[in-house]
């Protein structure tokens, strides 16, 4: 038999839904798998009852369709303060997963290298193999997740293709600061490098930190690309909806490869969403709300349980110290976790290049009275897992 392509020998399944399917074998709450338990805004809701007898039914246009895209650049138009050209600045994608791998095709080409902070979310890491490129890692410091200049410009001088920034950060809730982001955008023009970002919690920013696009920095709209979804900001996971917005030059060959990766997005839920793109800014200071209320509630339970973290500044993570435990694999104590305990969590080393073993990340979109029952569960974490010398 011919062997199979050296390029993905070296994948692992996705360690966050296993954890999903962990939790779902031991009966634990899951806090691995990041995705809300409540249901969208009722306006989705109504939107979908209504297109399920009016359709559309078929294909949209590959690259999405007119109305949507429309109804979208106006959106993104008012949050990301520069207009956009629906026909020419978008692409309609199949979640920002396939966003972030078709903005890594149309950028790198095999040997090609691409700078990505670590801890970082675990596609990042497959999209680098399967695009051919070689991922170049600088680290984030803990506590407060922050890079060094040095290190950072040392990645810059390996002549990569491409930095990827997913902002706010995915595992970690780190909100790049202004000043953090015009020191990547220099070196990204210094070095001419292409900036691909990851903002699918772009509305999800505790204050009194800010969301600010990179895109709007001076000379970078010319080399970002932006990618997102309407996942997170309207808790509507399951219908895989995301676009890249970026100059058209970039757009037509994003275009092509999205074309051929998964031809469209569905049609009727296209139309549905757009009901949630029509929103006005009330919407997205109530959905701040509802995160912030969840966070609070949630952190101050970890901290009066003693058990630390590193404190969220966007997203809906937060990372727990676990080396009180003295596990050598965060996965063997996840499993426990999920077991002895019943709440699932994800092995902060699935987000790591370093060697790093002594934190999980949890993740709070959940009904508060679903996260005060984990943090009850969590009140047993001492006594039912025992330290390891």
């Amino acid at each position: 038999m011919p062997s199979l392509s050296k390029r993905t020998q070296y994948f692992t399944d996705s360690v966050i839904r296993r954890m999903t399917r962990v939790s779902l074998k031991y009966n634990a709450i899951n806090l691995s798998q990041g995705f809300p338990d409540f249901p969208p805004p009722q306006k989705l809701l109504d939107a979908l009852a209504s297109v399920a007898y009016k359709g559309p039914h078929q294909y949209a246009v590959t690259w999405g369709a007119q109305n949507f895209r429309e109804a979208l650049a106006k959106k993104q138009e008012h949050f990301m303060g520069r207009k956009i050209d629906a026909d020419k600045e978008i692409v309609v994608t199949c979640g920002s997963t396939e966003a972030m791998m078709a903005a890594m095709i149309s950028v790198s080409d095999p040997g090609d290298k691409v700078v990505v902070f670590s801890p970082f979310y675990e596609n990042y890491g497959a999209d680098a193999i399967l695009s051919g490129a070689e991922p170049i890692y600088v680290p984030l410091h803990a506590p407060d997740f922050h890079f060094s200049a040095a290190e950072l410009e040392a990645a810059f001088q390996q002549k990569p293709k491409a930095l990827i920034l997913c902002n706010p950060s995915n595992p970690t809730g780190k909100v790049f600061s202004y000043d953090e982001l015009k020191l990547i955008a220099d070196m990204a023009v210094k070095y001419d490098v292409f900036v691909i970002t990851d903002e699918v919690y772009e509305h999800i920013v505790y204050k009194p930190y800010k969301h600010v696009y990179i895109s709007s920095l001076p000379g970078m709209y010319e080399r970002t690309i932006s990618c997102s979804s309407l996942s997170k900001t309207y808790s509507i996971t399951g219908w895989r909806l995301g676009y890249i917005i970026a100059p058209p030059n970039i757009i037509d060959r994003a275009k092509k490869v999205h074309d051929f990766l998964t031809v469209g997005a569905a049609a009727p839920l296209q139309q549905a969403a757009m009901a949630g793109l029509a929103m006005d800014d009330a919407y997205y200071t109530d959905l701040l709300d509802i995160y912030t209320r969840k966070k609070e509630l949630f952190l101050d339970g970890l901290k009066s349980l003693d058990i630390r973290y590193t404190k969220p500044q966007g997203a809906y993570y937060v990372m727990v110290d676990i080396s009180e435990f003295g596990y050598k694999s965060d996965l063997e104590f996840c499993e426990v976790l999920a077991r002895d305990v019943g709440v699932g969590a994800v092995p902060g080393s699935s987000f790591f290049h370093e060697d790093v073993n002594d934190f999980i990340r949890f993740h709070f979109a959940k009904s508060e009275d679903v996260l005060n029952k984990a943090l009850e569960r969590l009140a047993t974490m001492r006594q039912k897992i025992k330290r390891r010398a």
